[in-house]
């Protein structure tokens, strides 16, 4: 076995060429025979969706049992969150993915994870332990799964995939900017190639589809059983998280969304405490000029007065061939002290720094779970490894809270840190980070509800929202956006919240972005001239808009008008919008739109509804639709086959309960792939009581009568009741049994 796991750990370090698809390797007697002994204290329950109530002896346990539940469900999703996250992408696609897996393992080294894995504590190695051992026992009794390329799991491996947003935070690096920097070597590039700035066009129209969430928590003190209440809603590629239960003897008793392939429940519950992410704190990740020397032909960088020397460090990417076989490319790619090198401004080379610490990440993502009040919790947010999230956070006890970011470096605040800072001067070193007391923090605001969605924290809690002149710029580098202030609507001074009126509140239909777009289109309009061609021929178009609530309903024709009139608008003004650095869709609200554009874009939108659907007034529900055809991970959509009607919208014009389509749209058809996916609503008292769906179902095989089961309740925005007691799991049992059963 040494022999085997030195081989795999040299495949997934990349120094190693190997075939796309890895046979799996023989399973020993004494492997084979120790998964089945920790099987044997694993129960899982499914439930009539399908849902895994997963219960351990120990926390290993579980652990074993919820990544066996997991491969049931959807074994290539989680398989391909580890080839992504270890940057072996292009050994199942191809060349093409040849700098995605080189972005990841410019942060990503699997031999350093094997020595963290070494130095964790004995409790977390169990896990990490069983989490790999939970894999390759189903691999091992499902020999007809064939994995793309993972077909034995390590232990260590699981730190490659520590922390909600570490692939966010990695992603984040421009995959066009560090080829045309990297993408020369073959040459090789000379001084002037390697020094040259990289441009890359900026993109016209709308933002895709916000990947962000919303967390709105409610105190006692203004629900109607004086409990309080959480809203778990991220906003997420569909089937991007599966729904489960994880419980233990050891203190265990998470529910909620789990990310494919990781142990610990991401967002969700346990029977005293709720946390829910939302993207997007603090300024996390900063970029540094490097000003580079060529001397005797080796590369420094200049630092405090003096030069010093870069990291050289040659990493070889494996990848598919046309014809099946696999070839390999090796690039040397740069270190300052700061971090990799990902691409060149102005005649000088840019680091990049952020936060990696697996180890320390994975520990915080896990310990949460089983926090039971908020000092707990609390204490867990002190190793300050969440790097790109805020957490709003409820409890049994009647406490909401909010924490805007969770890992903040230190920084001198003369320094504009949304731009590159000069490398070369020790001012702008990170200074350690900011203890959690130092972030934007709420406990218990008064006015009695907390909301966040992945907008600035100035308007959390109303006027009991943090002040914006008390925190350094580069504490919320996010502004305000149209969801929040639509949450702020529909909270303020609201009372008698029941679960019920969460789920209502939240997924409340108004479009709050039109509030402010309409207005400057109907001034343009009535701008025109009595008799003009224009004005008559967009008359009717513009008294649909202006009788329009702004409100969203499956047999709105205003809302289809306004969605398309308002992508056409972003198609005229997003560049502009990009140039200048502002929202595009707060750009379209200015006066640097012109009222030309702005009529121009709805006779443009008028006649494209005229054209794909026969009617410029067809009802919004006709157009925006559900569908899942396949158990592919990328879906494929087809106008000709069933789908499902959906009132809902993309959170780009404000809607809460968000929805759109972020792949390049081949239908006439909008088809959701990203928004509300799984969404939750939990009541703190004496007992939890929640409610929940998911877009589609549970399980990622077509055949599976969870495939879409909770597809119609997800379009109708109707929750199914959260099975969180064992009673009440069996009262609605589909099936028990142990791993490998």
């Amino acid at each position: 076995m040494p022999a085997r796991r030195a081989l795999f750990a040299a495949i997934a370090c990349g120094t190693v060429a190997v075939p796309p698809v890895l046979a799996a390797p023989a399973v020993s007697v004494t492997d084979m025979a120790r998964w089945q002994a920790q099987a044997a204290h694993v129960s899982i329950a499914r439930d009539t969706w399908g849902v895994p109530h997963v219960t351990g002896k120990t926390d290993a346990d579980a652990v074993f049992g919820l990544m066996y539940a997991q491969a049931e469900d959807d074994f290539p999703r989680v398989e391909l969150n580890y080839i992504n996250a270890m940057g072996r992408l292009a050994e199942v696609e191809g060349e093409r993915e040849l700098y995605r897996d080189l972005r990841m393992k410019l942060f990503i080294d699997p031999l350093e994870l094997q020595a963290q894995y070494r130095a964790s504590p004995a409790w977390l190695r169990k896990l990490m332990d069983a989490f790999a051992d939970g894999l390759n026992f189903y691999l091992a009794t499902h020999p007809h799964v064939k994995p793309k390329l993972i077909a034995h799991f390590e232990p260590w491996m699981a730190l490659s995939f520590s922390e909600g947003s570490i692939g966010g935070d990695i992603e984040s690096v421009n995959l066009a900017q560090l080829e045309a920097f990297y993408g020369q070597q073959a040459k090789p590039a000379s001084v002037a190639m390697a020094l040259a700035s990289v441009e890359t066009g900026l993109a016209s129209g709308l933002e895709p589809e916000p990947s962000g969430s919303n967390g709105f928590a409610i105190a006692p003190a203004i629900t109607k059983n004086g409990h309080a209440l959480l809203m778990i809603n991220p906003h997420t590629s569909f089937y991007f998280r599966p729904e489960v239960q994880v419980t233990s003897g050891e203190g265990l008793n998470a529910y909620g969304a789990v990310t494919w392939g990781q142990f610990f429940v991401y967002q969700g519950f346990n029977d005293r405490l709720g946390w829910m992410h939302t993207s997007g704190g603090g300024d996390v990740i900063d970029e540094y000029l490097e000003s580079i020397v060529d001397k005797d032909g080796a590369w420094f960088y200049r630092y405090d007065g003096g030069l010093r020397p870069l990291k050289a460090v040659p990493i070889t990417l494996p990848y598919k061939l046309a014809n099946g076989g696999m070839g390999s490319k090796t690039i040397t790619v740069y270190y300052s002290h700061h971090g990799p090198v990902v691409r060149a401004q102005d005649g000088r080379w840019v680091a990049v720094r952020l936060m990696n610490e697996p180890l320390k990440a994975l520990t915080q993502s896990y310990t949460r779970t089983k926090a039971r009040d908020y000092a707990a919790f609390y204490r867990t947010m002190e190793l300050r490894t969440n790097s790109s999230n805020n957490t709003v956070y409820a409890d049994a006890d009647g406490n909401i809270a909010y924490f805007h970011g969770n890992f903040i470096p230190v920084r001198d605040p003369r320094f504009n840190w949304k731009q590159p800072v000069d490398g070369s001067d020790p001012a702008t070193e990170w200074k350690g980070l900011h203890t959690v007391a130092q972030t934007i923090t709420l406990f218990n605001p008064k006015n009695g509800w907390i909301q966040n969605t992945n907008n600035w924290p100035y308007s959390a809690a109303g006027a009991n929202s943090p002040r914006q002149q008390d925190y350094p710029a580069y504490m919320s580098v996010y502004g305000e956006n149209a969801r929040g202030l639509h949450a702020v609507k529909v909270f303020q001074n609201k009372k008698d919240f029941t679960l019920d009126k969460l789920i209502a509140a939240s997924y409340d239909s108004e479009l709050t972005a039109f509030e402010a777009l309409l207005p400057p289109l109907f001034t343009a309009y009535d701008a025109l001239p009595a008799g003009d061609a224009q004005k008559l021929a967009l008359a009717d178009k513009v008294a649909l808009l202006r009788a329009w609530d702004w409100r969203y309903a499956l047999t709105s024709t205003a809302t289809s008008l306004a969605v398309f009139w308002g992508q056409e608008l972003a198609e005229l003004a997003g560049k502009q919008a990009r140039e200048q650095g502002v929202p595009v869709v707060d750009f379209l609200a200015t006066d640097k739109v012109t009222a030309t554009q702005r009529l121009v874009a709805l006779a443009t939108a008028a006649d494209k509804l005229q054209r794909d659907f026969g009617n410029w007034q067809t009802p919004w529900g006709e157009i925006n639709r559900f569908q899942r055809l396949t158990g592919d991970v990328v879906q494929p959509f087809d106008d000709a086959q069933p789908s499902l009607p959906v009132p809902y919208a993309s959170g780009n014009w404000g809607a809460l309960a968000a929805y759109g389509q972020s792949s390049k749209s081949t239908t006439r058809r909008i088809y959701g792939e990203r928004g509300n996916s799984f969404v939750a609503a939990v009541e703190f008292g004496p007992r939890i009581r929640a409610k929940s769906i998911l877009a589609g179902g549970q399980s990622g095989d077509p055949k599976s009568p969870h495939f879409k089961d909770q597809a119609a309740m997800y379009a109708r925005g109707e929750f199914k009741e959260v099975l969180f007691y064992p009673e009440d799991v069996s009262r609605h049992l589909e099936r028990r049994y142990r791993p490998g059963e």
